[in-house]
This record gives C-alpha cells, structure tokens and sequence, in this order.
C-alpha cells in the first residue's frame, strides 16, 4: 500500500502547519498570503449558468459538449492568437493539477523515461514524474538539456513561483528543440490573463509554433482568471493526435467535468467584463503589498506576471517565514519550489482588500 507514496516527497503545505498556527494566534487573526487561492466572488453570469444546468441526472461525457469545446476554440483564437483549432485540438480537465501529476502515467512513461522542468517549479512536475516512475529532471534553458531519453518537457510561463514571462524568442527556440529531437512539450499557461509588467504569448501563437500544433499542448485553467478554483475547470490545447490519445485514456478512466461546471465554463470563457474586473482587484492589492514589501526591506524579482510576488531578504526562507508568522502574516517558502528558492518568499496577493491593507499595516511596523 505505501509502495507509490513511498515514490513522493513530503507534502510541502504540511510542513507549513507550525507557522501557520504562529499566524493564526496573531492579534486580529492571520492574513493568509501563502497558498494564492481565490476569495473574490464566482462572477454571478457563471453562478447563473451553473444553477440553471443543475438538472444534468445523466453522465457527462469526457470529451465536453459541443458547446463547451466550441467555447474554447474560440477563446483560444481571440486571446492567445490561435488559429484554426478544432474539436481535436480540445480536451477538457478537471482541474489543471490533476492532469499535471497524472500526465506522465497516462502517457505510458515509466523508468528509463526522463521529465524535464524549471529548477524553479510548480511541485506537482516533479510528483507526476514520480508517480509514472520516470526520472525527474529539471532545467535552467531547456534547449540546454541532454534529449537522451526525454519524453516530456514542461514550460511554465507566466512563472509559479517565480512571475517570471519566456519571450516570444524563447518559446519559439524551446519549441523548434523539442520538434528536432522528438520530445513533447507541454506549456503550462494558467496565469497567462495575468501580464502586469509583461505580455505574456502563448506556446500556440503561430510566431512561437509556426502555425502547427505538432509536439506540442497548453494546458489553461479558469481557477485563476474567473475565480474557479472550486469549479475545477481547466483544458488542453494543441496537438490532436496527442490528445485524441489523452481522451481514450480518460474515458476509461472516468476522467469528466461535471456537466453543470461545463455550462459554467462556457458562460466564464464567453465574458471578458469579470477578467477585467478581477484584474483590476488584483492590481491594486499587488501595487499595495508591493510597496509594502520594499518599504520593509524586500526585493522583489521577476514577478512581472501571476498572482505572487517573488520577494527576499536575502536570508533563508524559513527564516523569513517564521518572522513573518510571529506579524501574523503566512506566506510560501521558496524551497517548495526547489533548493533555488531557498531564499525567496512567495507572497500571494489573493487574499481580500480587508486582509491585504492589514498586511501592509503589520508590515510598516
């Protein structure tokens, strides 16, 4: 029974506990900027959307409806410059973690496979690695990497933790390497309708990819830009072959988004208002506890896109943690991230206007 979990590192949240508790014990309570989870309102048109297709007593199918992947081409051709995507270029998610750590498995990797991802890095790269059995590798220039037994290459771009945006130059060079030696590529875009200092491309815009969607996939999420974490809701975009191969698996598996969470993303994916409202929300919380930040002796770096700040002391992690727990404040060390990140917080700007102005007052202090 403990022979796949003996395969995985110790969860890093769990780890985090003691401080949290420090936080919580503070005067007027924790101001939890660590975990990056919504807190805003789901917008009401999707609410609206969900209810009204709470009568669905049969099963859903894993490949969506047609309305549903009709909605994704379609954003997928107006925001990230995606032309020509059909039906096969599509297969819904539920939730963009669960096919992270899964993705290995399903695609038959297993030991003598390699999978490759930034030092700094979203944790769930290395697990899904892990939990197919192949070996974990990561990367400061992908096109640095040995190919020799790479099956799979992760980018990450916006950046979780770091913020940091790949140029269009870089992500056109990563993909040309991949195709020349026959890895595939997958893109993690969740944060990509989150450009503050940058303007984030796609790995499919036809600059980066040339027009086709050969070796490569995007994995999107509307966790962050609709304020659907609980939803669940999240897609791939990009290579048919690939993900007609991806959804006979999932049908086996049971894999399907609930058929009201697909109404409700077809209604998130049609409305650019509530992005543009979020965005707004976030914007000035990140400005705030910016300021707030480097006023206290933080510098922060990369953090030109996402919903975190990458911020040092130029102290350990932990230490940073544990002083700002004894404030009241939690935030992210960067060693869950990697041992790159030893001297990094990451501090997330999710939390509501309330908390992060009493944030910004604890750290004037």
């Amino acid at each position: 029974m403990g022979t796949v979990s003996s395969r995985l590192p110790v969860f890093p949240w769990d780890r985090l506990e003691p401080y949290k508790t420090t936080a919580a014990a503070y005067a007027d309570g924790i101001v939890d900027l660590s975990v990056g989870t919504p807190v805003d309102p789901v917008p009401a048109l999707v609410q609206k959307a969900l209810t009204a297709a709470a009568d669905s007593p049969g099963y859903p199918t894993v490949w969506g409806t047609a309305a549903l992947r009709d909605a994704i081409t379609c954003w997928a051709g107006e925001r990230l410059g995606a032309p020509g995507l059909g039906h096969a270029n599509v297969l819904p998610v539920v939730g963009s973690k669960e096919l992270v750590a899964w993705l290995p498995t399903q695609l038959g990797l297993g030991a003598g496979d390699r999978v490759a991802y930034p030092r700094l890095a979203y944790p769930t790269y290395e697990v899904g690695a892990r939990l197919a059995g192949a070996e974990p590798v990561v990367y400061d220039d992908p096109w640095g990497l040995d190919p020799a037994g790479l099956k799979l290459l992760w980018l990450n771009s916006p950046s979780n933790p770091t913020g940091r945006v790949l140029s269009a130059d870089e992500l056109r060079r990563t993909v040309a390497w991949a195709r020349e030696h026959g890895v595939l590529l997958f893109s993690d875009e969740c944060y990509i309708e989150l450009g503050w200092e940058a303007d984030p491309v796609s790995v499919l815009h036809p600059d980066v990819c040339g027009g086709s969607y050969d070796g490569i996939v995007a994995v999107h999420s509307l966790s962050k830009r609709s304020n659907l974490a609980g939803y669940r809701a999240a897609f791939l975009l990009g290579d048919a072959a690939v993900l007609g191969e991806l959804l006979q698996i999932r049908k086996h598996g049971g894999m399907m988004i609930p058929a009201p969470v697909q109404a409700a993303t077809v209604a998130a994916l049609g409305d650019t208002e509530h992005v543009g409202e979020q965005r707004e929300r976030y914007a000035r919380r990140r400005t705030a506890l910016r300021e707030a930040l480097e006023a206290a002796g933080f510098r922060i770096e990369h953090s030109e896109a996402s919903l975190y700040l990458w911020a040092t002391r130029d102290e350990s992690c932990w230490d940073t943690v544990a002083d700002l727990a004894k404030r009241g404040i939690l935030v992210a060390p960067g060693d869950f991230y990697g041992t790159a990140g030893e001297r990094f917080v990451r501090v997330a700007f999710t939390a509501t206007d309330e908390r992060v102005d009493e944030a910004v007052r604890r750290l004037a202090q």
